[in-house]
């Protein structure tokens, strides 16, 4: 309830009494759980974070990154569904920008955040995955982020499951390296 609100009329905008009316609490029972708003807010925040060490925990590395680079494909897939599935979340996130960057000073956020950020990078920058197959991959989460979320707005009139299927095939597309035939003279090659 408290994230319909905070989508629907704005963090700032949004407070303690609304949220325990539409939960059908009262204001103390509210309290009870979450003393600040911010409090709520953290915990829907802390739901997205549980999404991608999911994806992350499923990678592992063998001696030339090949296995990583056919799992990612289907690892892909799996956040695809998960932002889709969640997508109420994210939106919470564009809509609600500046209550968001407040956020960053929790300790307990700063920490699961730097975990997070961690894992990206020590996956991203193993040289048992080819160059060119670590940026393929980068890529495509932000492809997902950027539409499924960024841009939220823009694509607010399309089905989820609609909108999830054309990121999953541009994302796909993405993955797969280019025959060298259909490259323009001096690109370089996958």
């Amino acid at each position: 309830m408290a994230l319909d609100l905070f989508n629907e009329q704005g963090y700032d905008k949004t407070s303690l009494r609304e949220i325990a009316q539409r939960l059908g609490f009262t204001k103390a029972a509210l309290y009870y759980h979450f003393e600040r708003k911010e409090d709520i807010l953290l915990e829907l925040h802390m739901r997205l974070h549980s999404l991608i060490p999911d994806v992350l925990e499923r990678l592992e590395l063998n001696g030339d990154g090949s296995e990583s680079a056919e799992t990612w494909s289907i690892l892909i897939d799996h956040l695809i569904d998960q932002v889709a599935s969640n997508r109420k979340l994210f939106l919470l996130h564009e809509r609600n920008f500046p209550a968001m960057q407040g956020l960053a000073r929790s300790e307990h956020h700063e920490a699961e955040h730097e975990d997070l950020a961690q894992m990206m990078r020590s996956f991203f920058a193993s040289p048992r995955i080819p160059l060119s197959q670590r940026v393929r991959m980068a890529s495509s989460i932000g492809a997902v982020m950027s539409v499924l979320m960024g841009a939220g707005e823009v694509f607010a009139d399309v089905p989820t499951a609609e909108l999830a299927g054309l990121v999953r095939e541009a994302v796909h597309d993405l993955l797969e390296p280019r025959d060298a035939s259909t490259l323009r003279p001096g690109a370089p090659v996958g």
